[in-house]
């Protein structure tokens, strides 16, 4: 399923100073949302308000990473409060964490030392429907068929982490 294209693509963030001329433009009550992210193809992060659609952030191409991002002022300096793989657009594996912290790394931004919530995405093989693990119940909430253990949610555009 292709999401509607809502709106620009994100903010492409390469450097300090990209992110800082980006946060400036930000108002205080958006600093304290967070803001929906993607890592695309290039490994570069990208930004939009949070009630944008992660494709429409990454201007509908494949992307190493998806979710939501917080900032936080920290002695100065911006930093990543939060940072999760939340993206029903995608629906990236935890494993996309290395794409999302060398795209952060090269900023440079300071960052957790993982997803500081990890969302468990899978596509149910019977009836071909996305579903969130919850409680490590692997169990398709449509159909109540058994989801697998690994991620499998490959369609063209979503992201792997790789």
């Amino acid at each position: 399923m292709t999401a509607r294209r809502s709106s620009a693509p994100g903010a492409r963030i390469a450097s300090v100073a990209d992110f800082e001329s980006w946060a400036a433009r930000q108002s205080p009550a958006e600093l304290a949302e967070p803001f929906t992210y993607v890592v695309g193809a290039d490994g570069l992060l990208r930004l939009a308000p949070r009630r944008s659609e992660h494709v429409a952030c990454a201007g509908g191409a494949a992307v190493l990473g998806a979710g939501e991002i917080t900032f936080v002022r920290e002695t100065g300096r911006w930093a990543v409060g939060e940072v999760s793989n939340q993206s029903t657009g995608y629906c990236p594996d935890v494993t996309s964490w290395p794409a999302v912290a060398r795209a952060l790394d090269g900023i440079p931004l300071r960052r957790p030392a993982a997803f500081t919530h990890e969302v468990v995405f899978r596509r149910c093989p019977a009836c071909a429907e996305h579903n969130i693990v919850r409680e490590a119940d692997f169990v398709c909430v449509f159909c109540g068929g058994e989801l697998p253990e690994a991620w499998n949610v490959d369609d063209a555009g979503r992201s792997d982490g790789r």
